[in-house]
Order: structure tokens, then sequence, then C-alpha cells
């Protein structure tokens, strides 16, 4: 791979990396998920502020993770690739392997 070009993929990589780094994104990415909503619907749904929502959601557009595309006077977020859930998924598996060593690590303590 081309040096520039290679450069380039592992930026991308750590802009992704970094709007995965909030609880927040990674729910609203789950909440969209489920199909398109708007910021009122995923704020409802989450249980957090709408300016919150709004400001989560700019990060992940910037980082084309979602698509905003206006329906009247609303504006529904939808998922550009759903392939990001299945890696959320992975992440999350490795996740409770990490957890479930840890417990087996304090019970021989104990």
């Amino acid at each position: 791979m081309h040096s520039t070009l290679r450069s380039e993929v592992h930026q991308l990589h750590a802009e992704i990396c970094q709007a995965l780094s909030d609880p927040n994104r990674i729910l609203i990415l789950y909440a969209l998920s489920e199909g398109a909503r708007n910021v009122g619907e995923m704020a409802e749904a989450l249980n957090i502020s709408q300016p919150t929502v709004s400001r989560h959601l700019k990060v992940l557009r910037d980082r084309k993770m979602v698509l905003a595309e206006r329906e009247g006077t609303s504006i529904y977020y939808s998922l550009v690739d759903t392939r990001v859930i299945e890696a959320l998924d992975l992440l999350r598996g490795v996740l409770a392997g990490i957890l479930e060593a840890r417990t087996s690590l304090v019970e021989e303590l104990a």
C-alpha cells in the first residue's frame, strides 16, 4: 500500500475510534441499528437531552457514520454502514472475555 494511502487509512481509523470513544455515541449507534430516528426520538429513548444527542450526532455525521435525511420539518438519522454494529458487538465480546477473566481472578483471590 502506498505510504500516503496507508497514512490516510490510519488517520480515518483513528477518527472512527475517536467517534466510538463516547458511551452516548455508542448508544446512539445501537439505537439507529433499529431504524432511522430523529433527535427527539433518540433523546427520549436514550434518556439523553436533545442538545447532547445533536452534539454527538454531529460527530458521527462528520465521521460519515450516520446519514441525515430531511422528511418535512424533521431530520431522520440512520447508519451509513451497519457493519459498525458488528464491530461494536465484536468489541463487546472481547470486553466480556476480559470481565470474565477478572471475575475468575477475584474469585481465586477470595
